[in-house]
Order: C-alpha cells, then structure tokens, then sequence
C-alpha cells in the first residue's frame, strides 16, 4: 500500500475516534492486532463494546468506503473481535460491529457516517 493511501487511513482513524468521543463513546483501545488480524478501533458505547472498521476514501468512483468490508473481510474482523474476547474474558459484555464510512472532500475536511450493527458477531458468541 502507498504511503498517501496509509496516511490517509490513519487520518479517517484519528478523525473517526475524535468524532466518536463527540458522540459519547469511550476509546478502549485503537489498532488492535493479533495473529488473526487488526481491528481499527475498540470502544464502549454505553455499556456495548463496539468493533469499529474504519474505510476511508477521497471520492466515490469506487463506490461508498463500507462496500468494502466483504463477507471476507467480516468473517476475518469475527475471528479477531471473538480472540479479543476471550483474551479479556469479555464474552458475556454485549458487543457489535459498526463501520466509520469516511470520505475526505476537497474542503479538507472529513465526512463520518458510523453505521452502528452493520454486520453479526459471529455464531457461539454469548
């Protein structure tokens, strides 16, 4: 990956987290990784822990930044949500998975949609 795509990508983060602390939620942890993979940002949502995959784009001419998150991509995000878990003994804590969708326009500025649910934890969960 280019190093404007990953600076890109780290801006829509550091955006996204900034903008889910307006929205009340509490950052627990940012890039988590394991073996399995990375999640870009954990955080409490009241009393939900909330998965959030972070895509950004500058534009649409691929389609919108969520489209992005395949069934692949969900399958490989469960695998990761579900270790972290069970690592931290969590699996009676309700839990979802949100997308930050995050375009960055000609203005400089970012737009964030954060769809909240967008796809199951995985089957065996709770």
């Amino acid at each position: 990956m280019s190093r404007e795509k990953l600076e890109l990508g780290r801006k829509g983060e550091d955006a996204t987290a900034d903008f889910l602390k307006q929205k009340g939620y509490k950052i627990i942890q940012r890039n988590y990784k394991n073996k399995l993979g990375e999640i870009d940002i954990i955080a409490k949502d009241r009393k939900t822990l909330c998965f959030v995959e972070v895509k950004t784009r500058t534009n649409f001419r691929f389609g919108y930044p969520q489209e992005s998150v395949t069934l692949h991509k969900q399958k490989q995000l469960n695998k990761v949500a579900l270790s972290y878990l069970k690592q931290y003994n969590l699996l009676n804590t309700p839990a979802r998975f949100d997308i930050a969708s995050v375009i960055f326009n000609n203005q400089n500025k970012f737009e964030i949609k954060i769809i909240k649910d967008a796809f199951s934890l995985a089957e065996g969960y709770n």
